[in-house]
């Protein structure tokens, strides 16, 4: 049955979550990040393609590889978060819709039309990127998601020789309430939506 979830949890998810920049010095298990796949990946896509990767950088050695892409102050906070996720895509996501997408042959689709291809990539995992950070929160973490780097270092390093290309990076971990901004304030719905 379907109904509106608790006010705590819509809280949690949405009107009181924060982007952090500072990280308690709390690891992120193995376990919680396959928590958080497992809760992402129900997340509608095109034709249930799915075409998000991701990478998720734990250890010192492979952070210190991405340090050379991130642009700014985001080297400092991929240093102090316990894991950034690098979300990418497959570029020749289409291969597994046999799997993902059996009532319908969709391969043709994109095969034969790379922009359409690349642009059902990219969409696709930019939400997939955002069901990420509200599994993130849902599991109670606090994330920052970035644009600050340059992709084709990224790829260069952790994606070379295959079909995958990064969209965005996101920290994960524990923030640090402490240490937080004033709160940005948002559009209001008469600025953004139209009723037709």
């Amino acid at each position: 049955m379907t109904r509106t979830i608790a006010k705590e949890s819509i809280q949690q998810l949405f009107t009181e979550a924060r982007t952090h920049h500072f990280w308690q010095n709390k690891p992120v298990s193995e376990q919680t990040l396959r928590e958080l796949y497992e809760l992402m990946k129900w997340g509608p896509t095109s034709v249930n393609s799915a075409p998000a990767r991701i990478v998720f950088v734990r250890s010192e050695s492979e952070k210190a590889r991405l340090y050379p892409a991130l642009m700014g102050s985001n080297m400092e906070q991929v240093k102090s978060a316990p894991v950034t996720a690098i979300i990418a895509y497959n570029e020749k996501f289409y291969e597994d819709l046999p799997r993902l997408f059996p009532s319908y042959d969709a391969r043709h689709f994109f095969v034969n039309d790379p922009k359409f291809s690349y642009d059902t990539a990219f969409r696709n995992s930019s939400l997939q990127g955002a069901y990420l950070i509200f599994a993130a929160r849902a599991l109670g973490l606090d994330v920052c998601p970035m644009s600050g780097f340059y992709n084709a270092e990224v790829d260069k390093v952790f994606f070379a020789g295959t079909n995958l290309k990064s969209n965005f990076i996101c920290t994960i971990g524990y923030g640090d309430s402490s240490k937080l901004y004033p709160r940005g304030p948002r559009l209001s719905f008469e600025e953004v939506c139209t009723i037709v």
